[in-house]
């Protein structure tokens, strides 16, 4: 299943930004081990927006974060932010399961 990795990224320090997007790499490595293909949208925006000249680089990162959520089966959410509950909305609207734990995804694997 290819399942979106969604939490907040945005911080006042770039040092809880990179805690931030550490933790979402991280959940994705353990759904990568599990036999899932994790996507994080903030991996997708990050490198583009570094070289580009956007006047609204929130807006610009919500859209490419929001076209890589978009190819996923599922979102696990790590917690709630603007960002990424608008990633859950989009999962949730296409009727797709989000869940908020590894554990939660495991326990739906064991049921199908």
């Amino acid at each position: 299943m290819i399942i979106g990795v969604a939490g907040p990224y945005s911080a006042d320090t770039a040092e809880q930004r990179q805690i931030n997007l550490d933790n979402m790499n991280k959940a994705a490595a353990k759904l990568l081990e599990l036999g899932h293909v994790p996507l994080i949208g903030m991996n997708a925006a990050i490198p583009v927006l570094e070289h580009a000249n956007v006047p609204d680089t929130y807006k610009c990162t919500m859209d490419i974060s929001l076209a890589v959520i978009n190819a996923c089966d599922a979102l696990l959410l790590l917690a709630e932010s603007p960002g990424a509950n608008k990633e859950r909305d989009l999962i949730l609207a296409k009727g797709l399961p989000v869940f908020k734990s590894i554990d939660e995804i495991i326990a739906a694997n064991k049921l199908s």
